[in-house]
């Protein structure tokens, strides 16, 4: 059997409104192999490697998708098709299937929109006001969601593993970067802050993405934002993952593996556009603590992943793909430096946010559902 013939037997398996046609790849998406089927539905191979709990990351996709759905109706929204996804039931009675040891789902496509990769002022307010609305609207889901990937976002975590990879040092890289390891943990205590907030019941966990990006959207042709995709990593977490994660790569002025670390900077115009566009839509919600770490939340970020790519070298790279030996090691200082950056602009951000919450901003604007 060809691949064009197994697909066309997994597609016939979902509860189509017209027949599958043509069926081709689309997008270049890093986990999970995606396909256009026509006239217009969406293929996709979950990675279960990944996502090792496929009925709670469908399910946690289902009451989302179904909590905003209704939110749209009930606020009179138009073409409501276009601004969330819908997800096909299967021959099973679920919105996937198990097909040889793999997992798929479709959904349908949303015809005249695009994503976006590019970066701009104009675009990360966008996405401020995509991700905050995101949130505003799964505020009061009754449901409990599954966390798809448990810890994801948890720096303590992250530190044990850091320590116990210098307890292996199973790939004797410990030596070269001692100085580092040292570095990252004079600050340990301090940006584990948010896990001892929420131990305290000072910071609430809430329905966040957690892969906030500007491709993670999608836009009409006039660069209007139609919905947030790419619905995998929507768990109970922090709002700080759907902040601070956004601006650790759209607000750094370099590629997360930059070697020449003069070359990376903080971008204030970036930071300032999507907490302009994330704070207009969220200040019903958030609570003063939230608000008020949003800054913490962009150093946190850069942190957690300088500790979680030193950790990998250690480990002599059994987790992210590298293209050279010292490929973790670069990353893990690229993202140290972008990270000592966050901390100089700490006062900066923190006047900003303040302005933001407290309303005093000219250009502040209403969220919009």
């Amino acid at each position: 059997m060809t691949d064009n013939q197994k697909l066309k037997r997994i597609i016939a398996r979902f509860n189509l409104d017209t027949p599958a046609g043509e069926i081709r790849p689309l997008g270049e998406g890093l986990i999970n192999d995606t396909y256009f089927v026509e006239p217009g539905y969406v293929l996709q191979r979950i990675n279960h490697q990944v996502f090792r709990d496929v009925e709670n990351l469908q399910r946690n996709i289902e009451l989302v998708t179904a909590h905003i759905r209704q939110k749209l109706t009930e606020a009179g929204a138009e073409d409501i098709d276009r601004r969330v996804l819908r997800f096909r039931t299967a021959d099973n009675g679920k919105t996937f299937i198990e097909e040889d040891g793999c997992y798929w789902r479709v959904s349908d496509f949303i015809s005249q929109s695009e994503t976006r990769s590019e970066v701009t002022p104009e675009s990360a307010r966008h996405a401020g006001e995509a991700f905050g609305n995101f949130q505003a609207m799964l505020t009061d889901l009754p449901e409990t969601l599954a966390e798809t990937i448990p810890d994801f976002h948890n720096m303590e975590l992250r530190l044990r593993q850091l320590r116990d990879a210098v307890k292996a040092d199973a790939a004797g890289r410990l030596t070269e970067v001692s100085g580092l390891v040292a570095e990252i943990e004079k600050l340990a205590d301090e940006m584990c802050l948010a896990e001892r907030l929420h131990r305290e019941g000072k910071l609430p966990k809430r329905v966040c993405h957690c892969d906030t990006k500007v491709s993670n959207m999608l836009f009409d042709p006039s660069g209007e934002p139609l919905c947030v995709i790419d619905l995998d990593t929507v768990m109970p977490s922090f709002v700080f993952s759907d902040f601070g994660d956004f601006m650790r790569t759209a607000a750094n002025t370099a590629p997360e593996d930059e070697p020449d670390l003069d070359k990376i900077g903080f971008d204030m115009e970036i930071f300032k556009a999507f907490a302009q566009g994330y704070i207009s839509a969220t200040r019903n919600f958030l609570t003063p603590v939230e608000c008020d770490h949003l800054p913490y939340a962009v150093t946190l970020f850069p942190y957690m992943q300088a500790v979680r790519f030193l950790t990998d070298y250690l480990n002599g790279d059994t987790y992210y793909k590298t293209a050279y030996p010292e490929h973790n090691l670069v990353r893990a200082r690229a993202q140290w430096r972008y990270f000592e950056l966050t901390r100089e602009a700490l006062p900066a951000m923190r006047r900003f946010i303040t302005s933001l919450c407290s309303g005093r901003d000219s250009d502040f604007g209403q969220a919009k559902i």
